[in-house]
């Protein structure tokens, strides 16, 4: 484009683009210092924040340039925008890197500059991305997409996602949620982002790495499920909890209660050894599997596995979710697990465990 000054026409020179490998659209953070007892507002210091990694493709340029980054808040979305800021950038081989702050909150657009004086050389933004809460969904299928019906987000502006490990990328969670057993029908995670965007006002995030039909024994550290438990966690770098629904297996293969404990407690003390962080674990009871077996002995055994878990660090209780029966079950003609209406009860069950758990001092 040109520029007139007293009279002369000067050619401005258009930055050159910058794009990025991280953040991805549509990908929430994890969030760190929330306060739940204080009782903050959308934008200040106790609402939390996030350590975004910015990340891309550039050769280190040849000229000492200043690099910024700012924050735009986006329509409908909650938290504060952050004007131009300096950003430390790091140069290897090919590729640039840098840590931006950014409050919690979310949609937002992150913008990046750089320039010498006041000619921006090269610039671009990603967007939407959000700091909230994310979660990782594990167990079996209980916990993928093998109930009857399709859900939708209800959020307008998509603030409930999913992370596509195998594909690297973000996309508002509707069902099917991405998983590895490639089941295709209806979960239960689109209502319970929904009602925790509602209440903590930040995007929600689930990374769902269950597998339907595997026992306690398949998720143990030798385990190809556990090693991408691990791999998937350390991509992530942070996220709040892990979501336990699994048990139905254990019931078949007739796991005794000791067993099961001690299964559970490796799988969680191997991946927090990986991920160098703790996790808590919230575990349902989910051992109901009422088209396949009638068996109230072996499903008291896990739950009372679960119970004994739930009492050791580490792991909280998840919801019971044999509670819910008769008109919450697909018949024999369904995915035989949860209906419709068994979905959601279930999904605010888990509502209801999430809320409280997020409500509590970290």
């Amino acid at each position: 484009f040109l520029v007139v000054a007293f009279g002369i026409q000067v050619h401005a020179i258009e930055p050159s683009p910058l794009t990025f490998d991280s953040p991805k659209p549509n990908q929430v953070v994890q969030r760190v210092g929330f306060d739940p007892l204080a009782k903050s507002e959308p934008g200040s210091p106790a609402f939390g924040h996030a350590d975004v990694l910015i990340s891309g493709k550039l050769k280190k340029p040849e000229r000492v340039l200043t690099w910024e980054y700012s924050v735009v808040l986006l329509p409908g979305g909650t938290g504060r925008a952050v004007d131009w800021t300096p950003l430390a950038v790091r140069f290897l081989d090919d590729s640039f890197a840098a840590t931006a702050l950014v409050p919690a909150g979310g949609w937002y657009r992150i913008e990046v500059r750089a320039r010498e004086q006041a000619a921006v050389q090269f610039q671009g933004s990603v967007e939407p991305v959000g700091i909230g809460e994310v979660i990782v969904v594990a167990g079996q299928s209980y916990a993928t997409n093998c109930n009857d019906e399709k859900l939708k987000v209800g959020d307008p502006q998509g603030r409930v996602v999913a992370h596509d490990w195998a594909k690297n990328s973000w996309n508002v969670a509707h069902d099917p949620q991405p998983v590895p057993d490639s089941s295709k029908d209806g979960s239960i995670w689109p209502p319970v982002g929904d009602a925790l965007l509602k209440e903590f006002r930040v995007p929600i995030a689930f990374v769902n790495v269950a597998y339907g039909g595997t026992s306690s024994s398949q998720w143990l550290p030798e385990a190809e499920l556990h090693q991408r438990l691990v791999k998937v966690g350390k991509t992530l770098g942070r996220f709040r909890c892990v979501v336990w629904q699994q048990g139905e297996s254990d019931v078949i293969a007739k796991t005794p209660i000791a067993k099961y404990v001690e299964n559970v407690r490796r799988i969680r003390h191997t991946a927090a050894d990986a991920w160098q962080q703790e996790p808590t674990w919230l575990l349902a009871k989910s051992t109901l599997h009422p088209t396949v077996y009638n068996d109230k002995e072996g499903e008291g055994r896990i739950r009372d596995a679960v119970d004994v878990l739930t009492k050791q660090q580490g792991f909280l209780p998840g919801p019971d979710t044999d509670t819910l029966a008769g008109e919450n079950r697909g018949d024999a003609k369904s995915r035989r697990h949860f209906s419709a209406v068994g979905q959601r009860n279930a999904a605010g069950m888990w509502f209801g465990v999430l809320k409280a758990y997020l409500h509590a001092p970290q």
